[in-house]
């Protein structure tokens, strides 16, 4: 096995943290709502007293029940965000979440007062309400800890081919990304589970593996160390690991969190990995979020990979999907978007922290002769984003690599 990175002088610090790095408008947001999430709920009740009186308003002889009904799901709401928590399920502030909620049934009660306010349209907008509590309820409560597996399959010229006779010749890649750990909840034990069974030939990580909220937490980081230990344990195969968005992978933070685990960090390098006969290069690129420094970078390292060597590339962020093309880059895989973490069915994400919005927003991606896989993610947004995922489930992918062409050499 022989590493090798680029010979440009750039340091690992220059890399992860350039002098003109510019926050996403999402990262400013996230903040903002942060200092919102400081304000306890019951500081606010002059607010949602004001809302309830906005809902009923319309409502002429109905007011009284109209403000109840906004009251009511109102304390729902808060109730339901404020025991996550207290049962080690997620650790977000819960006044952000509860405001947008509220501001959302406010808007829904005041249309339908102005547009009919009878005991009929009363009914209806208290089936819509209880539509809203559940969905809430499913997307903080049960889909961010259900781990899906995907199965995916790649075949390549590149790679050795797979006669019957030797059906070990493929390669099990356990694809992991965007750990977002704050504390160990049911969703990280469900993940050791899932690898311990799942027994991959070999694993790589991309990216992101402490909650925004949480990186400079020394108890998040121990849990997130505990995590990486336990995976490792969990692992018969070698794992790789690479650095995912500047705010959350702390150049101060990440080694701390890998050092005395037998994880190989890559660092702008390239290793070549042999498994069951095969080889593979693994292209490891740490993300700066600017594809006018990262896309050059991966230029220099693919130029040390032999032209008939098969490529996985690690980067935390789709962005390099252009690059990586023009580049004759095999398998691409990365993480960050989340899937939109909260989609709405038929449209899908509204947010992906992606240059190319919704054009590489998850899944499987196929340009010329690259593939693209982009994980949704095990882990959710921090700061004052709702610890929540709707239609989105978190995810682990399973690629089973093995080669196409009868002309390949056979594996021994």
């Amino acid at each position: 096995m022989e590493q090798r990175s680029p010979e440009d002088g750039t340091s690992l610090d220059q890399i992860l943290h350039p002098p003109d790095y510019r926050p996403r408008i999402l990262h400013v947001v996230l903040v903002t709502t942060e200092l919102l999430g400081r304000i306890s709920p019951l500081m606010l009740t002059p607010a949602w007293l004001a809302l309830a009186a906005i809902a009923c308003w319309p409502w002429d002889d109905l007011r009284i029940p109209a403000a109840i009904l906004s009251l009511v799901f109102l304390l729902l709401d808060g109730l339901e965000l404020a025991l996550l928590p207290r049962v080690g399920r997620s650790f977000g502030p819960v006044t952000p979440p509860l405001l947008a909620l509220a501001l959302l049934r406010t808007g829904i009660n005041l249309a339908a007062g102005l547009a009919s306010g009878t005991h009929l349209t009363l009914v209806v907008v208290t089936g819509v309400q209880l539509i809203i509590a559940a969905v809430a309820i499913y997307a903080t409560w049960v889909e961010p800890f259900h781990v899906t597996v995907t199965q995916a399959k790649l075949s390549s010229a590149k790679l050795k081919s797979n006669p019957a006779s030797n059906p070990s010749c493929s390669v099990r890649l356990l694809h992991i990304s965007d750990l977002h750990v704050e504390r160990i909840t049911p969703r990280e034990k469900e993940l050791l589970d899932l690898v311990r069974n799942l027994d991959p030939d070999l694993t790589v990580l991309t990216g992101d593996y402490l909650n925004l909220s949480s990186v400079r937490d020394p108890v998040a980081q121990a849990e997130v160390r505990n995590l990486l230990t336990a995976l490792h344990q969990g692992c018969s195969g070698p794992i790789y690991a690479i650095t995912g968005s500047p705010p959350v992978d702390l150049h101060d933070v990440v080694p701390a969190i890998f050092d005395g685990i037998n994880i190989t960090w890559l660092r702008d390098e390239i290793t070549n990995v042999e498994i069951h006969g095969q080889t593979m290069w693994l292209v490891g690129l740490s993300c700066t979020g600017e594809r006018s420094r990262d896309a050059p970078r991966l230029q220099r390292l693919l130029a040390q990979v032999p032209d008939d060597g098969f490529t996985v590339l690690l980067y935390h962020s789709p962005d390099l999907m252009p690059a990586a093309v023009d580049l004759g880059v095999d398998l691409y895989l990365c993480g960050h978007t989340h899937g939109g973490q909260l989609r709405l069915p038929l449209f899908g994400a509204l947010i992906t922290s992606s240059s190319f919005w919704k054009r590489y927003e998850m899944g499987r991606y196929e340009e010329k002769g690259t593939t693209l896989y982009v994980s949704r993610g095990l882990g959710m947004e921090g700061l004052g984003a709702p610890r929540a995922r709707f239609l989105s489930p978190p995810e682990v992918i399973l690629w089973t690599l093995s080669g196409n062409d009868a002309r390949t050499r056979a594996c021994s």
